[in-house]
Parts: C-alpha cells; sequence; structure tokens
C-alpha cells in the first residue's frame, strides 16, 4: 500500500528538480490543509504570508548545502511532502524580516511542528528556521527517512510520543 510520496512525490517529473518548488499539490493533503489555514488565519490577524517552498529534492538541498544557503546536506521533512516554508509576503514578494511567532502559534493550532522551537518551546534550540512548518515530530524523523512510516490522515505530531 502505497502514501502520498510513493504515489504522487516520487513519479512526479519535478522529483530531482533543483528549482525552488512551492507547489501547495505537493503538499500531503492534511499538510497542505494545515498550511492554507494558517495562511487564513494570518491574513484575519493583519499578516499576509505566502508558500515559499514546499517539495524540495535531495539534488535542490545539496545545491543549498554547496552554496552555503543551508545547513543540513541532506533533505529533510520537505522531501516527504510533509514541510513548508512560509514567509511574510511584502507587496507580494518574499520576505524573511520580522517575528513569526505568530506562524509558530499558527502552526501549533493546526498541529504542525514549527522551526521555531521544533514542537518543543522553552528548550533552547542550536537550529531555528521560523519559516518552516513541517507534520512530523522529530523523533519519527529517521523512520521516515528510512521509508519504514509515514503518517497517517488522523497523525498529530504533539501527541506522538
Amino acid at each position: 500500500m502505497g502514501n502520498f510520496y510513493t504515489d504522487v512525490i516520487v513519479p512526479d517529473a519535478r522529483y530531482n528538480s533543483t528549482a525552488r518548488i512551492s507547489d501547495i499539490a505537493l503538499l500531503e493533503p492534511v499538510t497542505r490543509d494545515a498550511v492554507q489555514k494558517i495562511i487564513a488565519d494570518a491574513a484575519a490577524q493583519g499578516l499576509a504570508l505566502m508558500v515559499f517552498e514546499t517539495y524540495r529534492s535531495q539534488a535542490r538541498q545539496k545545491a543549498l548545502f554547496d552554496q552555503g544557503a543551508t545547513k543540513l546536506r541532506d533533505v529533510g521533512v520537505h522531501g516527504y511532502g510533509l514541510a513548508c516554508d512560509i514567509v511574510k509576503s511584502i507587496n507580494g514578494e518574499p520576505s524573511w524580516k520580522g517575528d513569526f511567532s505568530l506562524v509558530g502559534q499558527l502552526a501549533r493550532q493546526h498541529q504542525l511542528i514549527w522551526g521555531g522551537d521544533w514542537g518543543n518551546p522553552g528548550i533552547p534550540h542550536s537550529f531555528i528556521d521560523s519559516v518552516h512548518v513541517q507534520r512530523c515530530a522529530l523523533t519519527r524523523q529517521a523512520s521516515l527517512f528510512t521509508g519504514k512510516w509515514y503518517p497517517d490522515s488522523a497523525y498529530n505530531p504533539y501527541s506522538d510520543g
């Protein structure tokens, strides 16, 4: 039995692309719905957000690493349709400036892990990615990356133990 990764992402023509992909159709449906709700809720509070990157191939991750744009050599949760980078929209252009704590609050509300606290507020983190959200607890990432696990529609990373 397949999952969104094997059924949609792997056969997609962009699977090995080095381009930035912001297509929300490459977000697993529960993750996609949560991202859309975060953007709508932020807009209702006066903050314009936009999807900057959804799916990221291993080839793109390596290129970003080689450029010094990321500390991660290997693609993470983005490669499975379970992560999205959400940035501010300033006159239709992406912006990483300012406070992203509202993104964190809305991510938690919609059961996504925020890269500002990685699902563990109050614990100091050496790696902060305040525009990143994902539907995978850090403790599940290894099994995701090895193909042993993929979340079902009822999965909540905050109740994953």
